[in-house]
Protein backbone atom coordinates (compact mmCIF):
# COMPACT_ATOMS: atom_id res chain seq x y z
CA UNK A 1 0.00 0.00 0.00
CA UNK A 2 1.57 3.30 -1.11
CA UNK A 3 1.42 6.60 0.81
CA UNK A 4 -1.41 8.07 -1.28
CA UNK A 5 -3.62 5.02 -0.81
CA UNK A 6 -2.90 4.95 2.92
CA UNK A 7 -3.81 8.65 3.21
CA UNK A 8 -7.10 8.20 1.34
CA UNK A 9 -8.02 5.14 3.38
CA UNK A 10 -7.14 6.93 6.63
CA UNK A 11 -9.28 9.96 5.78
CA UNK A 12 -12.17 7.72 4.73
CA UNK A 13 -11.94 5.74 7.97
CA UNK A 14 -12.09 8.97 9.99
CA UNK A 15 -15.21 10.11 8.12
CA UNK A 16 -16.90 6.73 8.53
CA UNK A 17 -16.10 6.67 12.26
CA UNK A 18 -17.56 10.16 12.66
CA UNK A 19 -20.76 9.39 10.77
CA UNK A 20 -21.43 6.01 12.36
CA UNK A 21 -20.59 7.00 15.92
CA UNK A 22 -23.00 9.92 15.67
CA UNK A 23 -25.84 7.37 15.49
CA UNK A 24 -24.45 4.96 18.11
CA UNK A 25 -22.56 2.56 15.84
CA UNK A 26 -18.85 1.79 15.67
CA UNK A 27 -18.62 1.68 11.86
CA UNK A 28 -17.55 -1.89 11.04
CA UNK A 29 -19.71 -2.16 7.93
CA UNK A 30 -18.38 1.24 6.80
CA UNK A 31 -14.77 0.17 7.39
CA UNK A 32 -15.46 -3.01 5.45
CA UNK A 33 -16.85 -0.90 2.62
CA UNK A 34 -13.81 1.42 2.54
CA UNK A 35 -11.29 -1.42 2.68
CA UNK A 36 -13.20 -3.40 0.07
CA UNK A 37 -13.27 -0.46 -2.34
CA UNK A 38 -9.53 0.04 -1.69
CA UNK A 39 -8.87 -3.54 -2.81
CA UNK A 40 -7.81 -5.17 0.47
CA UNK A 41 -8.12 -8.93 0.91
CA UNK A 42 -10.86 -10.48 3.04
CA UNK A 43 -8.25 -11.84 5.47
CA UNK A 44 -7.06 -8.27 6.15
CA UNK A 45 -10.50 -6.68 6.36
CA UNK A 46 -12.03 -8.74 9.17
CA UNK A 47 -9.43 -8.15 11.94
CA UNK A 48 -8.98 -4.50 10.96
CA UNK A 49 -12.72 -3.83 11.19
CA UNK A 50 -12.84 -5.51 14.60
CA UNK A 51 -9.96 -3.45 15.99
CA UNK A 52 -11.41 -0.17 14.77
CA UNK A 53 -14.81 -1.24 16.08
CA UNK A 54 -13.47 -1.83 19.57
CA UNK A 55 -11.87 1.60 19.72
CA UNK A 56 -14.85 3.55 18.40
CA UNK A 57 -17.43 1.52 20.33
CA UNK A 58 -15.55 2.18 23.57
CA UNK A 59 -15.82 5.91 23.00
CA UNK A 60 -19.46 5.77 21.90
CA UNK A 61 -20.56 3.57 24.81
CA UNK A 62 -19.02 5.99 27.30
CA UNK A 63 -20.49 9.08 25.63
CA UNK A 64 -24.04 7.71 25.43
CA UNK A 65 -23.84 6.30 28.97
CA UNK A 66 -22.67 9.62 30.32
CA UNK A 67 -25.57 11.35 28.56
CA UNK A 68 -28.01 9.05 30.41
CA UNK A 69 -29.31 7.02 27.46
CA UNK A 70 -28.07 3.54 28.47
CA UNK A 71 -30.41 0.81 29.79
CA UNK A 72 -28.76 -2.15 31.53
CA UNK A 73 -32.03 -4.11 31.73
CA UNK A 74 -32.36 -3.95 27.94
CA UNK A 75 -28.68 -4.61 27.26
CA UNK A 76 -27.79 -7.74 29.24
CA UNK A 77 -30.31 -10.24 27.76
CA UNK A 78 -29.02 -9.51 24.26
CA UNK A 79 -25.35 -9.56 25.32
CA UNK A 80 -25.37 -12.71 27.48
CA UNK A 81 -25.20 -15.26 24.64
CA UNK A 82 -23.94 -12.83 22.00
CA UNK A 83 -20.42 -12.69 23.43
CA UNK A 84 -19.61 -16.44 23.28
CA UNK A 85 -21.37 -16.64 19.90
CA UNK A 86 -19.20 -13.77 18.61
CA UNK A 87 -16.09 -15.58 19.85
CA UNK A 88 -17.10 -18.67 17.87
CA UNK A 89 -17.84 -16.60 14.79
CA UNK A 90 -14.49 -14.82 15.08
CA UNK A 91 -12.66 -18.14 15.41
CA UNK A 92 -14.15 -19.55 12.20
CA UNK A 93 -12.57 -18.67 8.86
CA UNK A 94 -14.62 -18.46 5.69
CA UNK A 95 -13.11 -18.67 2.18
CA UNK A 96 -13.57 -15.65 -0.08
CA UNK A 97 -16.23 -17.45 -2.14
CA UNK A 98 -18.43 -17.53 0.97
CA UNK A 99 -17.13 -14.45 2.77
CA UNK A 100 -17.70 -12.03 -0.12
CA UNK A 101 -21.42 -12.65 -0.72
CA UNK A 102 -22.09 -12.98 3.03
CA UNK A 103 -20.48 -9.64 3.90
CA UNK A 104 -21.97 -8.15 0.74
CA UNK A 105 -25.40 -9.11 2.01
CA UNK A 106 -24.54 -7.54 5.39
CA UNK A 107 -23.59 -4.30 3.66
CA UNK A 108 -26.73 -4.25 1.51
CA UNK A 109 -28.86 -4.87 4.58
CA UNK A 110 -27.01 -2.06 6.34
CA UNK A 111 -27.68 0.25 3.39
CA UNK A 112 -31.38 -0.58 3.51
CA UNK A 113 -31.51 -0.03 7.28
CA UNK A 114 -29.80 3.34 7.05
CA UNK A 115 -32.05 4.45 4.19
CA UNK A 116 -35.15 3.36 6.12
CA UNK A 117 -34.18 5.00 9.42
CA UNK A 118 -37.38 5.62 11.37
CA UNK A 119 -38.52 8.23 13.86
CA UNK A 120 -38.84 7.69 17.60
CA UNK A 121 -41.36 4.90 18.45
CA UNK A 122 -44.52 6.19 20.14
CA UNK A 123 -44.62 3.29 22.65
CA UNK A 124 -41.81 0.87 23.55
CA UNK A 125 -42.17 -2.60 25.12
CA UNK A 126 -38.99 -4.59 25.99
CA UNK A 127 -38.84 -8.13 24.54
CA UNK A 128 -39.27 -11.29 26.60
CA UNK A 129 -36.09 -12.91 27.93
CA UNK A 130 -36.10 -15.94 25.57
CA UNK A 131 -36.54 -13.73 22.51
CA UNK A 132 -33.75 -11.38 23.60
CA UNK A 133 -31.38 -14.28 24.36
CA UNK A 134 -32.03 -15.95 21.00
CA UNK A 135 -31.72 -12.74 19.01
CA UNK A 136 -28.52 -11.81 20.83
CA UNK A 137 -26.93 -15.20 20.12
CA UNK A 138 -27.75 -15.00 16.42
CA UNK A 139 -26.51 -11.44 16.05
CA UNK A 140 -23.36 -12.22 18.05
CA UNK A 141 -22.41 -15.18 15.86
CA UNK A 142 -22.94 -13.20 12.66
CA UNK A 143 -20.98 -10.26 14.02
CA UNK A 144 -17.97 -12.41 14.85
CA UNK A 145 -18.16 -14.26 11.55
CA UNK A 146 -18.27 -11.13 9.41
CA UNK A 147 -16.08 -8.81 11.47
CA UNK A 148 -18.90 -6.45 12.44
CA UNK A 149 -20.05 -5.60 15.95
CA UNK A 150 -23.69 -6.52 15.45
CA UNK A 151 -25.08 -3.07 16.08
CA UNK A 152 -26.09 -2.77 12.45
CA UNK A 153 -28.56 -5.58 13.18
CA UNK A 154 -29.44 -4.86 16.81
CA UNK A 155 -30.41 -1.21 16.40
CA UNK A 156 -32.98 -1.73 13.61
CA UNK A 157 -34.33 -4.78 15.46
CA UNK A 158 -34.88 -2.73 18.62
CA UNK A 159 -36.56 0.05 16.67
CA UNK A 160 -38.63 -1.97 14.21
CA UNK A 161 -39.98 -4.18 17.01
CA UNK A 162 -40.58 -1.10 19.18
CA UNK A 163 -38.43 -2.49 21.96
CA UNK A 164 -36.54 0.75 22.56
CA UNK A 165 -36.40 4.50 21.98
CA UNK A 166 -33.90 5.68 19.37
CA UNK A 167 -31.16 7.02 21.64
CA UNK A 168 -31.52 4.15 24.09
CA UNK A 169 -31.09 1.75 21.16
CA UNK A 170 -27.95 3.64 20.16
CA UNK A 171 -26.53 3.45 23.68
CA UNK A 172 -27.31 -0.27 24.07
CA UNK A 173 -25.91 -1.04 20.62
CA UNK A 174 -22.65 0.80 21.35
CA UNK A 175 -21.82 -1.41 24.35
CA UNK A 176 -23.15 -4.49 22.52
CA UNK A 177 -20.75 -3.72 19.68
CA UNK A 178 -17.85 -3.33 22.10
CA UNK A 179 -18.47 -6.69 23.76
CA UNK A 180 -19.03 -8.57 20.49
CA UNK A 181 -16.09 -7.00 18.68
CA UNK A 182 -13.76 -7.84 21.56
CA UNK A 183 -14.99 -11.44 21.64
CA UNK A 184 -14.71 -11.68 17.85
CA UNK A 185 -11.14 -10.36 17.87
CA UNK A 186 -10.12 -12.75 20.67
CA UNK A 187 -11.62 -15.61 18.67
CA UNK A 188 -9.77 -14.46 15.55
CA UNK A 189 -6.44 -14.23 17.37
CA UNK A 190 -7.03 -17.63 19.00
CA UNK A 191 -7.02 -19.21 15.54
CA UNK A 192 -3.41 -18.07 15.09
CA UNK A 193 -4.01 -15.53 12.35
CA UNK A 194 -2.12 -12.19 12.39
CA UNK A 195 -3.41 -8.62 12.54
CA UNK A 196 -2.38 -6.44 9.55
CA UNK A 197 0.16 -3.79 10.54
CA UNK A 198 -1.75 -1.02 8.74
CA UNK A 199 -4.69 -1.52 11.14
CA UNK A 200 -2.76 0.30 13.87
CA UNK A 201 -1.82 3.09 11.46
CA UNK A 202 -5.43 4.00 10.72
CA UNK A 203 -6.60 3.46 14.31
CA UNK A 204 -5.89 7.07 15.30
CA UNK A 205 -8.16 8.30 12.51
CA UNK A 206 -10.99 6.10 13.77
CA UNK A 207 -10.51 7.29 17.34
CA UNK A 208 -10.58 10.95 16.28
CA UNK A 209 -13.66 10.54 14.11
CA UNK A 210 -15.42 8.39 16.70
CA UNK A 211 -14.83 10.87 19.49
CA UNK A 212 -16.26 13.78 17.52
CA UNK A 213 -19.17 11.78 16.11
CA UNK A 214 -20.35 10.31 19.40
CA UNK A 215 -20.13 13.74 21.02
CA UNK A 216 -22.54 15.22 18.48
CA UNK A 217 -24.67 12.07 18.46
CA UNK A 218 -25.51 12.49 22.14
CA UNK A 219 -27.29 15.76 21.28
CA UNK A 220 -29.95 16.35 18.62
CA UNK A 221 -27.54 15.88 15.73
CA UNK A 222 -29.59 15.25 12.52
CA UNK A 223 -28.98 11.81 11.04
CA UNK A 224 -31.11 11.66 7.89
CA UNK A 225 -28.48 13.05 5.51
CA UNK A 226 -25.80 10.91 7.14
CA UNK A 227 -27.96 7.81 6.71
CA UNK A 228 -28.47 8.49 3.00
CA UNK A 229 -24.75 9.05 2.34
CA UNK A 230 -23.73 5.93 4.24
CA UNK A 231 -26.38 3.81 2.54
CA UNK A 232 -24.99 4.85 -0.86
CA UNK A 233 -21.42 3.85 0.11
CA UNK A 234 -22.57 0.53 1.55
CA UNK A 235 -24.71 -0.21 -1.50
CA UNK A 236 -21.71 0.23 -3.82
CA UNK A 237 -19.38 -1.85 -1.66
CA UNK A 238 -21.96 -4.56 -1.03
CA UNK A 239 -22.71 -4.90 -4.74
CA UNK A 240 -18.98 -5.02 -5.49
CA UNK A 241 -18.49 -7.90 -3.06
CA UNK A 242 -21.45 -9.91 -4.28
CA UNK A 243 -20.50 -9.51 -7.94
CA UNK A 244 -16.82 -10.38 -7.32
CA UNK A 245 -16.06 -13.93 -8.37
Amino acid sequence: MDDLQLTLVTLSIAVVAFLYSSVGHAGASGYIAVLTLAGFAAAEIKPTALILNIMVASIGAFQFWRAGHFSWSLFWPFALLAVPAAFLGGYLHLPAAIFNPLVGAVLLFSAWRLFQRRREPDVVTPPSLPIALGAGAGIGFLSGLTGTGGGIFLTPLLLLCRWSAVRTAAAVSALFILFNSTAGLVGYLSSGRPVPSFAWVIALAAITGGTLGSHFGCTRFPVRTISLLLSAVLLIAGAKLILTR
